[in-house]
């Protein structure tokens, strides 16, 4: 019969099994909340704001509509809050299973959130480009606007480098997944199947851009977003798949000593 190998603890980090519950419950909640939190703020509040290729337009809606412009941003920022304890969540959970891969994870997870937060800030400055500061009276109205909209545009680049963090933390995961079967093996399979799928779009795409033309970046992402959504659902009403563990032969004797 065999047993169910999971990597001991080391250097006296241990976590009980409850514990490892409670922050599978924890991961579910924060990445929904995190996923719900960005499409809102992307494709309800920001994106009927930016109208492509026409900066004057994208400007009088921007400043039209500040508050609806700075809820956009609060939910990108909230959302890097809720990676953040995704990440914790998920190092507690996979730790025991390989503690120097779930922190391989959590890193490049971490680093994807800090690149995130880069767009936040980008929207600001663009914000400031289009405001009636006296320093920016030596400036053209066009070129402020045309100036403000490079800064927006410059979020997708933010996300596009930072998307093969994303995908090698996901990665990680879904082949820790695999190695614990704490969720169902064949999720676990098309989760390392999609995100590495992530990785590899994501670089061609920094390297050769017109690899956007024969594949949409929609579909980048897509297979990996889907895998975590479907993750953290059955993190939050499943919970993770328990094992009890085989005693080996040395450590339980048939026989008795004479």
């Amino acid at each position: 019969m065999s047993t169910h190998n999971i990597d001991l603890p080391k250097d006296g980090f241990a976590i009980a099994n409850d514990s490892q519950q409670t922050a599978a419950r924890v991961a579910g909640v924060a990445d929904l909340l995190a996923i719900i939190l960005v499409v809102f703020g992307n494709y309800v509040l920001l994106e009927p704001l930016i109208v492509p290729r026409n900066a004057a337009d994208t400007a009088r809606n921007v400043i039209a509509h500040q508050t609806q412009f700075r809820l956009a941003l609060t939910c990108f920022v909230a959302y890097g809050i809720g990676s953040v304890v995704l990440l914790t969540a998920l190092y507690v959970i996979l730790a025991p299973v390989n503690r120097g891969l779930a922190l391989a994870g959590a890193l490049f997870r971490l680093l994807f959130v800090m690149l995130w937060l880069i767009a936040p800030l980008n929207s600001l400055a663009a914000l400031r480009l289009l405001g009636d500061a006296t320093y920016l009276k030596a400036f053209e109205p066009d070129r402020l606007q045309a100036l403000a909209r490079v800064q927006l545009a410059g979020s997708f680049d933010d996300y596009y480098v930072g998307l093969p963090f994303f995908g090698l933390a996901a990665t990680v995961c879904a082949y820790l997944w695999l190695k614990s079967q704490y969720i169902p093996r064949g999720l676990s399979i098309f989760g390392v199947i999609g995100s590495a799928w992530c990785v590899l779009s994501a670089i061609i795409y920094l390297i050769f851009p017109d690899f956007a033309k024969p594949v949409n970046p929609y579909w980048f992402d897509s297979p990996m977003a889907l895998f975590e959504l479907v993750v953290s659902f059955w993190l939050l009403f499943k919970g993770l798949r328990t094992f009890t563990p085989v005693m080996s032969a040395q450590r339980t004797p048939n026989h008795a000593p004479h």
